[in-house]
């Protein structure tokens, strides 16, 4: 029987268990022994993030043929438009690659969500807004690439939800052994 952990992965960990470069890492979060991570989040973006003893399901989650669904919060510099939104739906060019078609849309802004350390940059005269993304790719920074490639870069990044795995109410650093099927 393996074992399946979801994740709330804080801002400035790295998506593996060696320290590196100054930034923490999932040493200390007193996962079980076996554990790696089946996929990566950059330092820089937070939430959901499945961990597992099961190296055929880590290589399954990571084949692009499977096309495991990922879904992610974006607050973005400016008001995202409807026109931007739709660019993203149907792929955008990024470093040379067009993306595959996906789900976005504008979103309020979450109350739900924790207070980031340190906080997002602020401009008083250019706000802010929120898309909800949903990719069955991930390519390295894709996210931060296809909102950048619409006129909208991305500030913060939250990825809310693996397959059918939503990061519920866990808070940063918490995790918990997952009983849903994962794929």
């Amino acid at each position: 029987m393996s074992t399946v952990i979801l994740f709330n992965k804080p801002f400035g960990v790295l998506s593996q268990f060696t320290p590196e470069a100054g930034h923490r890492a999932l040493d200390e979060f007193k996962f079980p022994a076996g554990i790696y991570a089946a996929g990566r989040l950059d330092h820089d973006s937070e939430g959901a993030l499945l961990l597992t003893d099961n190296g055929k399901l880590i290589k399954k989650l990571l084949d692009p043929k499977f096309e495991h669904p990922r879904t992610y919060l974006a607050q973005v510099d400016g008001q995202i438009t409807e026109e931007a939104v739709q660019r993203l739906v149907v792929g955008v060019d990024i470093k040379g690659y067009h993306t595959k078609p996906c789900h976005a849309r504008i979103v309020e802004a979450p109350n739900w969500i924790w207070d980031r350390i340190p906080p997002v940059r602020f401009r008083a005269n250019i706000p802010t807004s929120w898309v909800e993304l949903t990719l069955i790719e991930g390519k390295n920074r894709q996210v931060r690439h296809m909102t950048a490639a619409v006129g909208f870069p991305t500030l913060r990044l939250i990825r809310i939800q693996i397959g059918n795995i939503p990061l519920g109410n866990l808070q940063p650093g918490e995790w918990r052994v997952v009983s849903e099927r994962v794929i």
